[in-house]
């Protein structure tokens, strides 16, 4: 038992019975773990060493004598059920069926170690509780059909029950949910378009982070991108340029990771970005924003589509680059004044 908040470290050696058994599938038949899937996000969010090297794939296979370390967060107060939080949403749609929420930067998506009752997933639970959410997800991701990073703003949508929560999940599979995130990021992005094919897993560096590799074991991840406006350099930088970007993959910190990989890290990200607060504009959070989703409501058929508008911080962040522009393209005159 670790003394630190509640976590716990659990310790497995793996016994001949066990030899070649896929990693979730080990933990999640070990007394004191979760479920297999939960065991996989454990797997995906590195709380999971095999031998005190990084897991890096719930797939790969444990082999007899291996050393399993489990970092497990703290047990909670009423098992199977996180507790509802008022906290103030900006719904954009609602009926009977599903929410479009407008996330501010700062709220966490569903719980975690430090953050239990004050996410997204307990906001839900505050508004429209625990039997009038969906719970494919698990019963402590109520709701959640996807995520939105901690400071990463902007619209996301929730479903009211497990039918229109795997409806939902198969449109994000099968690419017709449409979610368009704008961005800014350091230096002058020259194509009008582009594609960013890069694969991603954690990185073996910092448990933190993921990264763009050709590890067979990382995970395929795609983004397109549509250059908006471009700004000339400055004394202490390289310019900067502003993007729609769109996922075909939905991977932890996708546009984040491939942006650094092509060497235009997001302005602002603490993680893989330019540390110098001057270049990021005074930022402390990445300029990232789901600014649009469109999707056929599946249960009505009806096409949802909502837009919105940048946060302040932001918006304040790009007019101060206003006098240093090189002018709009033609995406960006159709679309940034959606946004600004």
């Amino acid at each position: 038992m670790s003394p630190v908040e509640g976590v716990r470290l659990l310790s497995l050696l793996v016994d001949d019975a066990a030899d070649g058994t896929r990693l979730d599938a080990f933990l999640g038949a070990q007394e004191g773990t979760p479920s297999r899937s939960a065991c996989a996000r454990l797997i995906e969010e590195g709380a999971v060493t095999i031998n005190g090297t990084p897991a890096r794939n719930k797939r790969e296979p444990v082999m007899m004598g291996d050393r399993v370390h489990v970092v497990l967060p703290p047990e909670p107060a009423a098992p199977g059920l996180i507790v509802g939080t008022p906290i103030p949403l900006d719904v954009r749609f609602e009926d009977e069926y599903l929410l479009v929420i407008d996330k501010q930067a700062g709220l966490v998506t569903h719980p975690s170690p430090g953050h239990e009752t004050d996410t997204l997933a307990n906001a839900l639970v505050a508004r429209c509780g625990h039997a009038h959410l969906g719970t494919l997800q698990g019963e402590d991701r109520p709701g959640i059909v996807h995520r939105l990073d901690r400071d990463t703003s902007g619209l996301m949508v929730a479903a009211k029950d497990d039918v229109t929560q795997k409806a939902l999940q198969d449109q994000i599979r099968m690419r017709t949910l449409d979610r368009r995130y704008v961005t800014l990021v350091q230096g002058y992005v020259a194509p009008d378009t582009g594609m960013i094919d890069a694969n991603i897993a954690r990185s073996p560096r910092d448990r933190l982070k993921m990264c763009a590799t050709d590890d067979p074991m990382a995970r395929g991840a795609i983004t397109t991108f549509t250059t908006l406006e471009r700004f000339e350099a400055g004394p202490r930088d390289e310019g900067y340029s502003l993007l729609e970007c769109h996922l075909y993959t939905g991977r932890t910190h996708q546009i984040r990771v491939h942006m650094a990989h092509i060497h235009h890290p997001v302005v602002g990200d603490p993680l893989y970005g330019a540390g110098d607060l001057r270049r990021n504009l005074g930022l402390e959070r990445q300029f990232l924003h789901s600014w649009h989703i469109e999707f056929d409501h599946p249960r009505t058929g009806e096409t949802v589509s909502r837009a919105s508008r940048l946060p302040g911080d932001l918006r304040d962040a790009l007019d101060s680059l206003a006098e240093r522009s090189l002018g709009r393209t033609e995406a960006g005159e159709r679309i940034v004044p959606q946004i600004v």
